[in-house]
């Protein structure tokens, strides 16, 4: 009879353990959903975030003209990227053929529109990441590929390496079959202006530098129907530049990162600062850590972190759920985003 009578303590005791781990586990869902908003049926099928670089970007110094070429081109971009991704294609070829089509554009600082250097070139850098893996690849002062942010692709891929700069750079992407171009094709009129007003303008006073002259990157975010995030950014650096100087754009953690279990980030700005303060690694950081949402972490960082310390720029990110975040701490970015069923905006200007 006590046996009995144990026997069935013990399996009260039980359900009433099962019972309460339930309920914890209830509330801790609940929780993780209130933090972004959404729950994991909400997730899109795919969703897509780009951005074009972040300065002072002014409704009144925009002509109509050049506000509608920049906005075509950037839903021209959206639109070579949600074809992949409504296909079923990868997050990674998503992200590949989006900033493709940015990397042509001669309005935005990569590739064709790069800006020129102290001596008269074109030096491109570009970064890329994969969010199931964490693989990544990156390459800096590259002159002769036409779409950089495929070499960087090519070294995540195909080598043991992450970074790989210089001619050494372009001799493996040649390798790997990427398309070279005569460094002449990076010219334009409007950039090689840009490089003459600058070089003007230290004959006046060397060490002056407009901070707009270190903002201009194209970047974007993928989800793709697995689950999988990718990011990539390209940027044509910084106008003037010497020393072969290196901005965050191809530094892993600086200007790009992406994991699955948090978000995937791409940024633009004042490089310098972006590096010091590990800008893409420390919103995944604070979400993995700290149990923020994209919004509480993205602006956290371009907000307090980097306006604290003298910072300025934004980036684009998008987590695991398919919950888009833009912030900058400029006067302007060039920003948009999709989803799958028909969400989208493009913007240019601080709203």
């Amino acid at each position: 009879m006590h046996q009995i009578i144990r026997l069935t303590l013990l399996i009260c005791l039980g359900l009433a353990l099962c019972t309460c781990q339930d309920s914890s586990d209830t509330g801790l869902r609940a929780a993780t959903q209130s933090r972004d908003g959404s729950a994991e049926s909400d997730r899109p099928d795919y969703a897509l975030v780009i951005h074009g670089g972040a300065g002072t970007i002014l409704k009144e110094n925009m002509t109509d003209e050049r506000a509608a070429a920049i906005e075509a081109a950037m839903n021209a971009a959206l639109d070579a990227g949600e074809a992949v991704l409504r296909d079923g294609g990868s997050a990674a070829d998503a992200v590949e053929a989006t900033i493709w089509v940015m990397e042509d554009s001669p309005y935005f600082n990569s590739a064709k529109g790069a800006v020129f250097t102290n001596a008269g070139i074109n030096e491109l850098d570009a970064s890329f990441m994969t969010g199931h893996d964490q693989n990544a690849g990156a390459v800096g002062g590259i002159t002769n590929l036409k779409h950089p942010i495929s070499a960087a692709r090519a070294v995540m891929e195909k080598s043991e390496h992450v970074l790989l700069t210089g001619k050494g750079a372009e001799e493996f992407a040649a390798g790997a079959g990427l398309e070279v171009v005569d460094p002449a094709y990076f010219f334009t009129q409007e950039r090689y202006d840009a490089l003459q007003r600058a070089l003007a303008g230290e004959k006046v006073e060397q060490e002056k530098v407009d901070v707009d002259k270190k903002h201009g990157t194209v970047g974007c975010v993928a989800l793709d129907k697995d689950g999988n995030l990718a990011a990539g950014t390209s940027t044509g650096g910084m106008t003037n530049k010497r020393y072969n100087r290196l901005g965050d754009s191809p530094i892993i953690g600086a200007g790009t990162y992406a994991d699955n279990a948090t978000c995937g980030v791409s940024c633009t700005g004042w490089g310098e600062y972006f590096i010091r303060y590990a800008v893409a690694y420390d919103v995944h950081a604070r979400m993995a850590y700290a149990g923020a949402s994209l919004k509480e972490a993205t602006d956290a960082v371009i907000h307090q972190t980097l306006v604290e310390k003298g910072g300025t720029g934004g980036l684009i990110a998008l987590d695991a759920r398919g919950n888009v975040a833009m912030p900058f701490n400029t006067p302007g970015m060039y920003r948009g985003y999709l989803k799958a069923g028909g969400e989208r905006e493009v913007r240019f200007y601080e709203e």
